[in-house]
């Protein structure tokens, strides 16, 4: 009987030491699956930061400056041809692996102009369309870092 008990304590042991290893197991491979779980939007994220600085846009010379992007996506802007022009509003408004920008502007000849811009982090280039208000026509447009 006690021979009995002997046995059934250290199968009871080595189930309670499997059980132990298995949990570890099951933890330490579930761990990078986790961290892999944000990877692939991550890997693709792009850093919202990097639009700060002056872009020029080519085809006429005007400026685009973006100060500060906060944390809930809205951006310090300033928009010059060559004076300086009323920036109503400016966004960053992530979508999937892209990061893009809206800018509003609203002042004398630009009543509700309107970029909407994606940035191409390969070429470092903001790219999109201009919606010129008072002829209410769009444009194919691109910005480049100003050096």
């Amino acid at each position: 009987m006690i021979d009995c008990c002997i046995h059934n304590g250290k199968k009871l042991i080595s189930v309670a030491i499997l059980l132990v290893l298995l949990d570890a197991f099951v933890t330490l491979h579930a761990l990078p699956m986790a961290a892999g779980a944000d990877t692939p939007q991550s890997a693709g994220a792009i850093d919202e930061q990097r639009l700060t600085g002056r872009w020029v846009r080519p085809d006429g010379g005007y400026i685009l400056e973006l100060k500060e992007i906060a944390k809930d996506g809205t951006v310090k802007a300033a928009y010059f041809n060559p004076r300086s022009i009323n920036v109503s509003q400016a966004e960053i408004r992530p979508k999937e692996s892209e990061i893009t920008l809206f800018i509003e502007l609203r002042d004398v000849n630009y009543p509700g102009s309107t970029y909407n811009l994606r940035y191409d982090p390969k070429t470092d280039r903001l790219t999109g369309t201009y919606f010129q208000a008072v002829h209410g026509e769009t444009y194919n447009i691109e910005f480049l870092r100003a050096k």
